[in-house]
């Protein structure tokens, strides 16, 4: 198995090369290979250790009272972001074989983590936290079910689906927690055929009464000024309307109508960007930094980008986002693992709630890899994204409109 050295220098290999690529007529190269060389940085440190049996040791230490969660939301939350990557599968591409070492690095991870004689084997069973990273963990089989579900030997198959049955019986707030219970039991129903649906039924339908118009849902009943909305709402409902819709469950019917609220939250990400690519720092879990564009990049996999959101303008302003962020000083420590903060190292960001495996999150805003090479989003022609159109004075920049909710989807 190759050390992180080696693998992050493959990673590096895929920038240089895609520099001379650029010449040849791959505008995107570039930003693919410096977005997959961000990727492999911060999630080498979590799947070599973990492959290798010793991400709890290794782990920087948090509160005590946090640290038994945090090596299963590092592990959950980077795969939740490099799942739809490794989707893509292994290939004879310098990319295609880095890929390949993740490929095997994950299925050693996903082993090690629901094996109980595993030195890393990891806590589903207690209420509360489990729930919320087995469902990201969920969230990486929906995307990469080729990769990481059908090889896997069935006594981790067996072992990973009762690791996810243990987060039954949690205590749910009336909050997006109903996302996490219901993205689970459509992982296990997806893969086993067999579910408890409350929590799919509980979840569609207590989002469709906090839905607030606009493409924004409440976080409960009340509306908070955050990014969960990016973080978990949109994107596992759309994936619990996705299954139910494979397995013919009337539920699956609804899935167009959170497709154009997704849509529609996606368009005010992007408008959200700045010409310099920053972004307004609000509400809760600010160090989940670019995992705040969840919803951007997932629309954008999907190749459900509204018309007036063009690729190449979506990933010059994402690569640029992901950029400035990761150069500031301080966001890794020594060992290369993230550190608490928006931009840098900032504790003074961090909720009572966030461990040294929280900030991981920040990789659901790099899904955008799912896309191969030689896809549109990375081969169309870099362009500026909407308020760098603004600020520049483009005079035909398009007006921005509320979303419809007759509509089924924005075109």
């Amino acid at each position: 198995m190759r050390n992180l050295a080696v693998v992050s220098s493959l990673a590096v290999l895929l920038v240089q090369q895609s520099r001379g690529e650029m010449s040849s007529g791959s505008p995107g190269a570039a930003d693919r290979a410096e977005t997959i060389a961000a990727l492999c940085r911060i999630a080498d440190p979590v799947l070599n250790t973990l492959a290798h049996g010793n991400l709890s040791e290794s782990l920087p230490k948090g509160s005590q009272k946090r640290q038994v969660y945090a090596p299963l939301e590092a592990f959950g939350r980077t795969m939740a972001g490099i799942a739809p990557w490794l989707e893509l599968g292994p290939d004879e591409s310098e990319e295609g074989r880095l890929r390949a070492r993740y490929i095997s690095l994950a299925r050693e991870c996903i082993r090690n983590a629901v094996d109980p004689e595993s030195p890393d084997h990891m806590t589903f069973s207690t209420e509360g936290q489990p729930l919320v990273d087995a469902a990201f963990l969920s969230l990486s089989l929906l995307r990469a079910p080729h990769q990481l579900w059908d090889d896997l030997d069935p006594k981790v198959r067996e072992n990973l689906i009762a690791a996810l049955k243990k987060t039954r019986g949690t205590r749910l707030p009336e909050n997006n927690w109903h996302c996490f219970a219901g993205v689970i039991e459509a992982t296990i129903w997806k893969f086993t055929g067999e579910c408890d649906f409350t929590p799919i039924k509980n979840a569609v339908s207590l989002h469709q009464n906090w839905y607030l118009g606009d493409g924004v849902y409440g976080d409960g009943p009340r509306f908070h000024w955050d990014y969960y909305n990016s973080y978990v709402i949109h994107p596992m409902l759309l994936e619990i309307a996705s299954v139910c819709r494979d397995k013919g469950n009337p539920l699956g019917e609804l899935y167009p109508v959170f497709l154009g609220r997704t849509q529609r939250h996606a368009q005010e990400l992007e408008r959200l960007i700045s010409p310099e690519a920053t972004f307004p720092v609000m509400g809760r879990s600010s160090t989940y930094r670019f995992g705040a564009f969840q919803d951007l990049s997932l629309m954008a996999l999907q190749h459900q980008l509204p018309e007036n959101l063009k690729p190449g303008g979506v990933r010059s302003a994402l690569t640029s986002v992901i950029r400035r962020v990761l150069a500031q000083p301080g966001t890794f420590d020594q060992g290369g693992w993230l550190r608490p903060g928006a931009v840098g190292f900032q504790p003074g960001l961090m909720e009572s709630y966030i461990s040294p495996g929280s900030p991981y999150l920040c990789t659901v805003g790099m899904i955008q890899l799912g896309l191969p090479a030689n896809d549109p989003f990375w081969t169309d022609p870099p362009s500026s994204w909407t308020q760098k159109r603004i600020w520049a004075g483009d005079p035909e920049v398009p007006i921005d409109h509320s979303f419809d909710e007759k509509q089924t989807s924005i075109k």
